[in-house]
């Protein structure tokens, strides 16, 4: 078996499945080869990676850059994964996919630049690794709120999320 890629809803967004060997002793996995990545249509050079760490009920986002792609996928725990389209020109324009990232599924979701990314930790303890193909810049960095009623995303909670005051503080979507 070899890496496997579809396209989903979201124009030029993809979702990854790699080879996971497993045994007695654990799993193996590759999580990144470049030319893989190409072959697939990822053409991206990634500069920076990036680790969060999350308790269950943590929600982070919904945060995008105009010049930064990435790969995001969960090491430790379960997430709900949600990119949205806020490019203007883009043929998917306002369109929302969520997916539930986990470290059983090995799940990797590529996510264009220009689209905003957020997640909810489903269970505790989870460590969510981030490919970017940018340096992180706080002057490109746009952050709209989790539940900005334009977007209606329907995110798997009915407790209160746990959100930091940054995305508190974010605005609403408006289109």
């Amino acid at each position: 078996m070899a890496l496997q890629a579809r396209d989903i809803s979201v124009f030029g967004a993809r979702l990854f499945s790699p080879d996971v060997f497993k045994d007695e002793r654990g799993f193996f996995t590759e999580t990144y080869a470049t030319s893989k990545y190409r072959a697939l249509g990822v053409t991206d050079e990634f500069v920076q990676d990036n680790v969060s760490f999350s308790a269950q009920n943590v929600l982070r986002g919904l945060h995008g850059d105009p010049e930064n792609s990435k790969l995001v996928y969960v090491l430790r725990g379960k997430a709900w994964d949600v990119l949205v389209d806020l490019r203007k020109d883009s043929p998917t324009y306002l369109t929302w996919e969520a997916f539930e990232l986990s470290e059983d599924n090995h799940a990797q979701l590529y996510i264009p630049k220009g689209c905003a990314h957020g997640f909810l930790a489903l269970s505790d303890n989870v460590v969510l690794a981030y490919k970017n193909s940018a340096l992180y810049d706080p002057q490109r960095e746009f952050a709209y709120r989790w539940d900005s009623p334009a977007l209606s995303i329907p995110w798997p909670t009915t407790a209160t999320p746990i959100i930091s005051a940054k995305d508190q503080a974010a605005p609403l979507f408006i289109p």
